[in-house]
This record gives structure tokens, sequence and C-alpha cells, in this order.
């Protein structure tokens, strides 16, 4: 019995300094890291700093091999943090015109990408270390935001995407969707010309819900210069779930459809919103609005006209509805103005513009009443009674025009 305690103990003995031994890897990473390797960054000296990243590396490395260690939180944590400054090092040694080519292949592969699996892994483990993970990961979201903006600045457009998505990356390491991140990535991307990769990124935010009906409409915008027209449309439809009836979504889905070579089922998105919901004004408005922008002033008046059935007074459709008649006025105008002299389409065209110019009186002497500081609308509403004759009204309109600044 004597010698089975003896064995028994020896074995646990050895256990015990197994462990121990395991355990003293992850505090020798965390003494090098802490107390040599920041130091020497915080004083610029980026040869010492490497020296001891590697090593600090060294040591994380051999406890996140290990059985008792390579599942700890303090482990994830450590590795977290000495992987991903091995990117502050390479831009230090950067800013100070020199890279190091055999220190970059001591890091790894990717060193970022392990660092924020690191993380990842870690946070959920428990509360000890949670907190210095989530602070590991703010330093690294504030660095790459600069780098990201820095970049940008510059008109380094990729890069800079690449700089975003690492912010977004270590975001969500914690959990957190880093928006301005992703938003700041698929912006880069797009000045970049990298549409598809742009459009991925704004979907991203589309399907986290986040400003769905601007980024939806960029998301679509940017599947449809990337020729991408299937996912142009999947997109815009995932968001009009939310916003149906929202000018940007619906102009997107105008667009894709034209772009397809399909001009009737552009018609026909329009046509299926009024369905859905045949009583909503704004829907009728950001209609008249589409079609306005497509220079299709008929259906744009039929739509505006429509909004004004429903509400009256509703005042944005009353400016637009005056805006749609001037525009088309203006047009039919300048077409009489091509023909050549003596043609007999001169004077139809002519009386049909000034017919339009006289239409568009009523709803925007109806919205003057209502907004009689708007100076636009002041000077447009003189320069149409000028041009229809009406002297008296046009410098009515002149001298209130006049008196506000």
């Amino acid at each position: 019995m004597n010698l089975l305690r003896n064995t028994l103990s020896v074995i646990a003995i050895g256990l015990a300094v197994n462990v121990t031994a395991q355990k003293k890897n992850v505090t020798s990473a965390a003494v090098v890291y802490k107390n040599q390797y920041l130091p020497a960054m915080m004083k610029g000296k980026i040869e010492d700093a490497k020296k001891s990243l590697l090593e600090a590396k060294k040591y994380i490395d051999l406890a996140s091999e290990h059985e008792e260690t390579k599942d700890e939180q303090k482990t994830f944590w450590l590795k977290g943090e000495i992987y991903g400054a091995f990117f502050d090092v390479v831009m230090a040694s950067a800013q100070k015109g020199s890279i190091d080519s055999s220190f970059i292949k001591e890091a790894g592969e990717n060193p970022l990408e392990e660092s924020i699996k690191a993380f990842k892994k870690g946070y959920p483990l428990g509360k000890k270390y949670k907190s210095y993970i989530a602070q590991g990961v703010d330093k690294k979201r504030m660095t790459f935001n600069q780098m990201g903006g820095m970049l940008f600045d510059m008109k380094q457009y990729e890069p800079a995407a690449g700089m975003y998505d690492y912010q977004a990356k270590y975001a969500d390491a914690v959990g957190m969707l880093d928006s301005s991140a992703v938003y700041n990535a698929a912006l880069s991307f797009g000045n970049a010309e990298k549409h598809e990769e742009a459009a991925k990124r704004y979907e991203k935010l589309v399907k986290a819900g986040y400003k769905v009906n601007i980024t939806g409409a960029l998301a679509s915008e940017a599947y449809r210069k990337a020729g991408k027209v299937d996912q142009a449309e999947a997109v815009i439809n995932e968001a009009r779930k939310k916003y149906p009836s929202d000018k940007g979504l619906l102009l997107q889905l105008v667009n894709t459809k034209l772009d397809a070579g399909d001009k009737e089922g552009a018609q026909k998105a329009l046509e299926d919103a009024i369905a859905a919901d045949a009583e909503n004004k704004q829907l009728y408005y950001t209609i008249g609005t589409i079609n306005f922008e497509l220079n299709e002033y008929e259906k744009a008046t039929e739509s505006l006209n429509k909004a004004l059935e429903i509400d009256p007074e509703y005042e944005d459709a009353l400016y637009q509805l005056g805006a749609v008649l001037v525009s088309w006025g203006t047009e039919l105008k300048a077409q009489a103005n091509k023909l050549p002299l003596g043609d007999p389409r001169y004077n139809d065209l002519d009386a049909k513009s000034n017919e339009k110019f006289k239409q568009a009186l009523i709803p925007l002497e109806k919205y003057i009443s209502k907004n009689p500081n708007d100076k636009q609308v002041l000077t447009i509403l003189f320069q149409i009674n000028r041009k229809l004759g009406n002297s008296e009204k046009a410098l009515e309109y002149k001298k209130k025009a006049d008196a506000l600044k």
C-alpha cells in the first residue's frame, strides 16, 4: 500500500509539474509581451520590439498547441494580442522606410486572421479576460479605422477597403457589427470600381437591418454596375419589405429592369407597388417623381394628380406636379424652336407648351399660398406669368421674390 501511495504521489507530482510548465508558457508570453515588446514599441525601438514579439510568439504558440492550455481564455487573449501586434510592427517599420521580409515570414501566413480567430474563440469563454479581449479589439478597430481613413484620403481606395474590412472583422470577433466599417469598406470598394465587393458589403448591412432604404439602394446600384442584375433585383426586393414606398429603392428597381432591357417590367414594378397600396399618397408621389426623372411627363402627371386626389393639400405633390408641368412645357417649347422657320408644327407645339405652363400655375399657386417665402417658386411663378403675358401677376410675384433675402 505504501508503494502504491508513493507511486500515485509521484504521478500526481509529475502531472502537476507538467501543467505548471505549460502554464509557464502562457505567463512567459504575457511577461515578454507586456514588459519587453510594449515598452520597446513605445520608445520606437523597432528591432527590440521585433525580437521580443517573436519570443512572445514562441511561448504563446507552445501554449496554444498543448492540451493543458490551448483552450484557456488567457491563451486566446494573448494570442490575439501577440499575433495582431505583427501588423503594428510592420507598419512602424514601413514608416521608418524599412520592410523586414524575414520578420514578416516569421509572423506566419496571415497573423491578423489568427489574431481575430483567437479573440473570437476566447471572448465567450468567461468573464475573467473578456474585458481584456474587448479592449484589444477596440484598439485594433481604432488602428484600422485610422489607416483606412488615411488611405482613403490618399485615394488609395482598395487598400483602404482592406483596412476597413479588418476593422469590421475585429468587431465581429466580439459579436458586434461595426456598421461604419462595413459601410466605409463598401464605399472604398466602389471608388476602386470593385463594384461587386462594394455590393456584398452594402448587402450585409441590409441583412443586418442597418439603414435598409439607403444601403439597399446602394447595394442594388453596385450590383448593377457589376453586371449582376439578378442580385441587384433581389436585394431591392429584400429592402422593400421594410420600405415598400421608398423612392430610392423603387428607382433602383426600375433602373434594374431597364438595365435588363425590360421596360415593361420597369413599368410593372411601379404598377405592382400601386396595386399593393392603392391609397398611399406617398407611393404615388414617389412613382410620379421616378417617372419625372425618366422624362415620362404624362405618367408623372397622372401619378402626382392621383396623390393629390387622395390628399389635395399634399405640398410635396403640389410642388412636384408644378415642376413636371414646367419641365414639360419647356421641352415642348424647345422642340418648337428647333423646327425650321415656317414649319406648320410650330404653332401647335407652342400652344401645347403654353398650356402646360398654364396648368403648372394651379399647383404652384396653391403651394405658394402655403409656403409664401419659397423664393424659388415665387421666381418660377414670375417667369411663367411673364411668358404667358400676365404682366400684373408677374410683377406681383417678382416683388415678393425680391423682398426675400
